[in-house]
């Protein structure tokens, strides 16, 4: 039996590079429909290789299978803001992680959205770690926080990104509810708008627990324990 459990930010007017207006109303014009203003970074998303790299591959170019990954979840709830997080957090998972596939770090940041530290103080994925999952050839790395690094540091928001752009590492920035994942492996799926040379793009990110070549094994083990 399979489940499908939704990652993704629900996309409301007032959010970071999130709004819309009124195009036509049902009453006055027969029909509903709202212009729609979005950031390409705004919510749940994924970064193209443009976002960082002059001349990177933009996000229309991006293979749909590339964004369709099995993936492991790793738990790292209970960082203090700001932490970084090092290879040390994900170690468990060095033996059998395959090339090929995906990583998610649940950090539980999340719950934070609607704080003002969510941006600011979010825990930040070291340039050790990003090195470490471009040796093991991952597809794609997704963490909760809207970015991967610290925002107010232009120089390692650069650096991380830069690194897993340039091996060919999908990022996927603003998930959320991956505490409701019951697997340490699961399908990950992030899928972004065709946009024409865009350097990044909303999705609708979702995990799909129990399809064929991801292990029914094991809970997520929580931070901590053996």
């Amino acid at each position: 039996m399979w489940r499908v459990i939704d990652l993704s930010l629900t996309l409301r007017s007032g959010m970071r590079g999130i709004g819309w207006e009124t195009s036509h109303a049902l009453e006055r014009d027969g029909w509903n429909a709202r212009m729609l203003h979005l950031y390409s970074h705004g919510g749940t998303h994924l970064d193209a290789p443009r976002h960082y790299l002059p001349g990177g591959e933009t996000i229309e170019k991006i293979a749909l299978e590339r964004c369709m990954v099995p993936a492991w979840v790793a738990n790292v709830a209970g960082l203090e803001p700001r932490a970084l997080i090092t290879v040390e957090h994900v170690q468990a998972l060095a033996d059998r992680i395959q090339p090929g596939d995906g990583l998610l770090l649940r950090t539980g940041w999340s719950a934070r959205m609607d704080q003002p530290d969510y941006r600011t103080h979010a825990p930040r994925v070291s340039l050790e770690l990003a090195r470490w999952c471009v040796e093991r050839k991952l597809s794609l790395l997704g963490v909760e926080p809207p970015a991967l690094a610290d925002v107010q540091n232009i120089e390692e928001l650069s650096a991380v990104h830069r690194v897993l752009l340039e091996a060919g590492i999908l990022v996927v920035e603003g998930l959320t509810n991956l505490g409701a994942i019951g697997r340490e492996k699961v399908w990950f799926v992030a899928v972004p708008l065709k946009l024409f040379e865009g350097d990044g793009s909303p999705v609708r990110a979702f995990a799909i627990e129990g399809l064929p070549d991801c292990p029914a094994a094991a809970t997520p083990k929580e931070k901590g324990q053996s």
